[in-house]
């Protein structure tokens, strides 16, 4: 079942504002025609962050076997279980996202989950399709970031899934924050009968 008022968390990171990249990212989306509902620039604080990035146990555990194995075959010491090398891919993420300023946004339409998720691209930029925003508007990849030891710089956060969006949007926004108004958008994209179009 068309869901139209589906809404999903959009987060330009500091790099993305520090690159002044705020205006292509959202014209990017604009075009879609999903309405943009809720949007601020602030810093993030390390509750904000590490409350964004909560993961669970297998996560922590999966990334951190990955991480143990890439450092194996880069020769690079394993000093610590799996787990605490997960635990440092979110600490890294929490520096990264409190660095400087954020933009989070909320936006809101049909299918806005999955609609922001393909102009987003995948999470690693160098795979990311041409088109996309991370494909197009910046080159790192998860060998340099791995080998620096730091968060992939990939310019936004986007929700997963829609059963994250709830919890995601709850950290960054009150809401009294979220304004729920008509867009004449909504018309051309949901209107069965484009009634009074022609005069």
């Amino acid at each position: 079942m068309a869901n139209q008022k589906e809404r999903t968390l959009l987060i330009i990171k500091p790099d993305g504002v520090q690159r002044n990249l705020m205006g292509e990212i959202i014209h990017r989306i604009e075009r879609t025609g999903l309405k943009l509902v809720a949007m601020k620039l602030i810093v993030a604080t390390k509750e904000q962050a590490y409350e964004h990035y909560k993961k669970d146990e297998e996560w922590l555990q999966k990334k951190g076997e990955l991480r143990v194995k890439q450092r194996t075959e880069a020769g690079k010491p394993v000093e610590k279980p799996a787990r605490e090398y997960g635990m440092d891919i979110v600490n890294g993420n929490v520096t990264f996202m409190t660095a400087g300023p954020i933009v989070p946004m909320i936006w809101e339409g049909n299918q806005s989950v999955g609609i922001i998720k393909k102009l987003v691209g995948t999470t690693e930029p160098l795979t990311s399709d041409v088109g996309t925003i991370r494909g197009d508007l910046t080159i790192d990849s998860y060998d340099i970031s791995n080998g620096d030891e730091r968060s992939v710089r990939n310019l936004v956060h986007c929700t997963d899934n829609p059963a994250e969006s709830d919890r995601e949007i709850a950290i960054w926004f009150k809401p009294e924050e979220i304004v729920n108004y008509k867009h004449v958008n909504e018309r051309m994209l949901y209107d069965v009968n484009l009634e009074g179009i022609l005069e």
